[in-house]
């Protein structure tokens, strides 16, 4: 009898285990699929980046959390004014934001506040002027003209007098882009004071 006994309680707690077993097993499919979903939307839908310096005050601030559409230049080719996160042409394995001013075939120049497009002066209100000026005072700094190849973009930081961009390092080849800039997702001022609430979910032009 106790052999019977012992025979039907194994049996018992067979069964108990098995809708356990099973529970787990869907787990960790939900999680596996999951991870799945999470690394194709970085790879090919969004992606999240983290600014780290000035380049490209007042638009974008130190702390801010950016999402980056990685399907737009899929599809359209980039326009002047949009902010797009690349891989930085002097070392790939950083990353860098800024705005595209010089689309292929254009000449430009910059002379003093002013980018001149084919020659002609165009409208920036994202654009930013520091008093210094990494080569001389404002007023006198000529760069350019420079002829933008074709399959390349000429990018510059919105804050022109403190940005590491396309005069520094030259064109963007734009199989180096992974995206275009589109929202603020969080914004941290610093770890001892929080949250910039009123960047959150700001939109990007």
């Amino acid at each position: 009898m106790n052999g019977a006994n012992t025979g039907a309680k194994q049996r018992e707690a067979g069964k108990a285990a098995e809708p356990q077993a099973a529970l787990w097993k869907e787990y960790i499919k939900a999680g596996v699929v999951a991870l799945a979903l999470a690394l194709f939307i970085r790879a090919f839908v969004a992606q999240a980046f983290k600014i780290p310096s000035e380049s490209m005050v007042p638009t974008l601030l130190v702390g801010d959390h950016l999402l980056v559409n990685k399907i737009v230049y899929r599809i359209w080719e980039p326009q002047r004014g949009d902010i797009i996160v690349f891989e930085y042409p002097m070392d790939p394995t950083r990353d860098f934001v800024k705005r595209a001013i010089g689309l292929p075939g254009e000449t430009v120049e910059v002379k003093g506040d002013t980018v001149f497009i084919n020659g002609k002066p165009i409208t920036e209100p994202y654009a930013y002027y520091e008093k210094r000026h990494p080569f001389g005072g404002s007023n006198d700094y000529h760069w350019g003209p420079y002829k933008v190849p074709a399959g390349h973009l000429l990018m510059l930081g919105d804050n022109r007098n403190n940005s590491q961009d396309s005069r520094v390092w030259g064109p963007l080849d734009t199989r180096h882009i992974h995206g275009k800039a589109f929202i603020v997702h969080w914004s941290w001022k610093d770890s001892a004071f929080g949250v910039r609430w009123e960047r959150v979910g700001k939109l990007l032009r």
